[in-house]
């Protein structure tokens, strides 16, 4: 059986347009819906801009910039949000009218994160004006210093969370600093950013700019899909104001109507583009965009969503799909080397440290951030995997569960060990951290006793929460279109997953690690006439799978569609998998 298996706790009563749907209508409730309001995801819908602290000053000091024509150089992060944030700045200040426009994203390995004074003496020497940062630049107070010690004026845009000081920048557009009245806290960096650019807009055509300028008024839905792919590859929790961005982005790409980078990487990832959903985005786009920013230069993945012609942009994300082959090698050795680490302490999950901490030197700094995440979800704790940086000091990448924010707990141990870490920025969720070799010892050993203190055993058994059964004739192709247009889906508002039990009629392995199986359900009356399902559980123990004394299974699973030669089937994407004696 499955440990921990419990249904989503539902108790309000939708009615409205979802109420014709028993299983929609309990999948919705699940996720505290209340009203079929919060399921419209037109533009209308979005909140306004105006409560975003900050924004009226961001706006002044663009608007200047573009009638002067000021030098505006963009520093982004190196990930898929820093890179779709760069693209949309970009592109809307392009159409907007900028003529002095540039962009430099730090390379992780020589600069680290943030806006570094390192990265700022960098760009010094392309002479900015202002510097306007995408996805970083909250806790980056030293960066800020220097730039305004060279008399650049510096413009932050974030959403990660605040440090105790705050750089003295001449404008901070960020939902999560402190007095902030937006209610979309969980705005990923394109979010802020396109947000930004909503309100630049707005001010632009209120002083008839468009018109002086002799350009057209620029459509902002035109970046949705640059928004969508940012908002879904960071992971932030999909609010409403989230699932609207995501929703529409995914129309247009679906529609044709995207970016010729966007187009060339669901291209290279064998995505039907009429037929993408967020996951899609989350689990092909993102990381080979990604795996640029990872392994070499982001700015390669910058290039390909700012490609204007498609083949440029078809060679590009041939380059990032295969950088990410690679890392999918370099991760799949670190990742076993980590998990023997872990089994040579001979330990069973209860005498395990509540957090966990791994190094090596000879791992990737690009890599470590998915290596603690696939610790994390074997072990059921936080998890944070550290590599030797260029400058001598380690870099860590930090993974949570939910119950313990991992920004917060880093700050935790900073503040009562002030010697410890270097320097740490990040979320719940998600962080990152500098420290030097000799602290590694201690570090690791107060962050378990911090993890312990916050976190009890019962929080570090994981659990498998289900929205319930599925009957026979719900486990049809009918129900899982249903399923997949109801999104989108993601963190915060996670795709519907069942379970139940199930007669396995045959078992093998595919792809070399992945189990195929043929299952007819154990409730409920299955048609003898229709074909047994297909079921597919990705990345199995082969030392316990295929098992052919096993005749009965108890699986969690989502259901999905495959497409085979133009024949649609049902399938089951199997989650969890549990031999049933």
């Amino acid at each position: 059986m499955i440990k921990n298996i419990r249904n989503r706790p539902y108790h309000v009563d939708i009615k409205e347009k979802i109420s014709e749907n028993n299983l929609l209508q309990r999948v919705y409730q699940a996720r505290g819906i209340s009203s079929a309001t919060e399921l419209e995801y037109d533009l209308a819908r979005l909140l306004p801009y105006h409560d975003l602290m900050g924004i009226d000053q961001a706006v002044a000091l663009l608007v200047e910039c573009l009638k002067t024509q000021k030098h505006i150089m963009i520093i982004g992060d190196f990930d898929a949000d820093g890179a779709t944030s760069t693209a949309v700045a970009i592109k809307c200040l392009r159409s907007f009218g900028a003529r002095r426009l540039s962009y430099l994203v730090p390379n992780r390995f020589k600069y680290g994160y943030g806006l570094t004074p390192e990265i700022v003496a960098v760009a010094a020497e392309q002479k900015p004006d202002l510097i306007m940062t995408v996805d970083n630049g909250i806790s980056s107070v030293d960066g800020v210093e220097t730039a305004k010690s060279l008399n650049i004026k510096v413009l932050i845009t974030d959403h990660h969370l605040q440090g105790d000081v705050l750089p003295k920048a001449d404008a901070i557009v960020n939902p999560n600093q402190e007095g902030d009245q937006f209610l979309a806290k969980s705005l990923a960096g394109v979010g802020v950013c396109f947000y930004l650019m909503l309100a630049l807009r707005a001010k632009l055509r209120e002083l008839d700019w468009f018109a002086a300028q002799g350009l057209a008024e620029p459509n902002m839905a035109e970046v949705l899909d640059l928004v969508a792919l940012g908002t879904v590859a960071d992971v932030v929790p999909l609010e409403h104001t989230n699932r609207v961005l995501v929703s529409q982005g995914i129309r247009r790409i679906r529609d044709g109507k995207c970016s010729f980078g966007i187009k060339a990487l669901l291209e290279v990832s064998n995505k039907t583009i009429s037929k993408i959903t967020a996951s899609d985005l989350g689990f092909s786009v993102g990381p080979r965009l990604n795996a640029a920013g990872r392994l070499d230069d982001m700015s390669l993945g910058i290039e390909c969503l700012l490609a204007t012609d498609p083949e440029q942009a078809y060679l590009l994300a041939r380059e990032l799909d295969a950088l990410n082959n690679e890392r999918r090698d370099i991760e799949q050795d670190m990742k076993l080397q980590a998990f023997a680490v872990l089994d040579k302490l001979q330990l069973d999950e209860t005498r395990l440290p509540a957090g966990i901490c791994l190094y090596d030197p000879t791992w990737h700094q690009g890599v470590i951030g998915i290596v603690a995440a696939r610790v994390k979800d074997k072990h059921h704790r936080p998890v944070i995997a550290f590599a030797k940086g260029e400058n001598g000091e380690l870099k860590g990448s930090a993974r949570s569960i939910n119950g313990l924010h991992i920004r917060d707990t880093l700050d935790r141990i900073a503040k009562r060990h002030p010697e410890l870490i270097s320097k740490f920025g990040g979320h719940a969720m998600a962080a990152g951290l500098s420290l030097q070799p000799d602290h590694y010892p201690k570090f690791a050993a107060q962050f378990a006793t911090e993890v312990s203190a916050q976190l009890s055993p019962a929080d570090l058994q994981g659990e498998v929460i289900s929205d319930g059964e599925l009957l026979p004739e719900e486990l049809s192709l009918e129900i899982a279109e249903l399923l997949q247009n109801a999104g989108p889906w993601g963190q915060g508002f996670p795709e519907p997953l069942f379970d139940g039990q199930f007669q396995v009629i045959e078992q093998r392995i595919v792809g070399q690690k992945h189990l195929r199986l043929s299952l007819l359900p154990l409730t409920g009356v299955y048609p003898a006439a229709k074909k047994p399902l297909t079921g597919i559980a990705f990345n199995v123990d082969l030392k316990q799978w295929p098992n052919h004394r096993c005749q009965k299974v108890h699986l969690a699973y989502r259901l999905d569609i495959n497409e085979y030669q133009g024949i649609r089937s049902v399938q089951l994407m199997i989650e969890h998998l549990a031999a049933l004696v």
